[in-house]
């Protein structure tokens, strides 16, 4: 859902553009704001439902994080997620191979479980991505 100054407190005022992402119970909201200087960033929020447990008193709530993310780390965040991204993909598909293969999957990240990420690969071709 985009959304454009369309808010009424003055800290949502500030937000130029925004991408709300559903998971699950977790809505993660990506927010374009301006600094002072004019500059955008980044705002990324995660926020979690919290339901109470079995007591109808309490009302539902929600634990929210905060990250801001300037241009100028752009680069290197996308690069770190990326290769993140990548070794669970790699991690994955060797588990699968595992499994299919009937040995046993250890959860835990012995060197034989863990997938190695290229550091050279180019990150910002890959996502098409000029800053």
């Amino acid at each position: 859902m985009d959304k454009y100054n369309n808010t009424s407190s003055n800290f949502e005022k500030d937000i130029i553009y925004s991408e709300t992402v559903k998971a699950g119970k977790r809505i993660y909201y990506l927010d374009v704001r301006k600094t002072k200087k004019d500059e955008f960033y980044l705002s990324i929020t995660e926020s979690k439902k919290i339901v109470p447990d079995g007591d109808s008193n309490q009302q539902v709530s929600f634990e929210k994080h905060k990250i801001f993310l300037y241009r100028e780390d752009f680069s290197n965040f996308i690069d770190g997620l990326s290769k993140t991204i990548r070794f669970i993909q790699e991690a994955t598909v060797k588990q699968e191979e595992k499994i299919s293969a009937g040995e046993d999957v250890d959860s835990n990240h012995s060197p034989e479980n863990i997938a190695s990420v290229e550091e050279d690969s180019n990150v910002e071709d890959e996502f098409n991505f000029d800053f």
